[in-house]
């Protein structure tokens, strides 16, 4: 049984900072690549970043300077977001797959408004 669960979401003021945290139940090195999305209201869920086993990271070219996935060693993946705007707006989800399966967290709900 894989779960996942974000944390860290809240109301942040624009040009702010926030880091999300994705608690995995597994090792997340178990995971081929694991990652974060987000869907803004309205909106399909859209790519932030991702990083793979290796830590080879990806960024959404909109995103790339301002949002930085990183890890432990153990089982948490985080998104560090810095210079927030109120764009940025939406529910990030955490994503891990191994092979052809693919898991998602609940959501953490972001808010940059002042």
């Amino acid at each position: 049984q894989v779960q996942l669960v974000e944390s860290g979401g809240g109301l942040v003021q624009p040009g702010g900072s926030l880091r999300l945290s994705c608690a995995a139940s597994r090792s997340i090195f178990e995971f081929n690549v694991m990652g974060w999305y987000r869907q803004a209201p309205g909106k399909q869920r859209e790519l932030v970043s991702t990083i793979n086993v290796g830590g080879v990271t990806n960024y959404a070219d909109s995103l790339k300077g301002r949002f930085t996935i990183s890890r432990d060693n153990v089982k948490t993946v985080y998104l560090q977001m810095n210079s927030l705007k109120p764009e940025d707006t939406a529910v990030y989800y955490c994503n891990a797959k191994i092979l052809a399966a693919n898991y998602w967290g609940q959501g953490t709900q972001v808010t940059v408004s002042s």
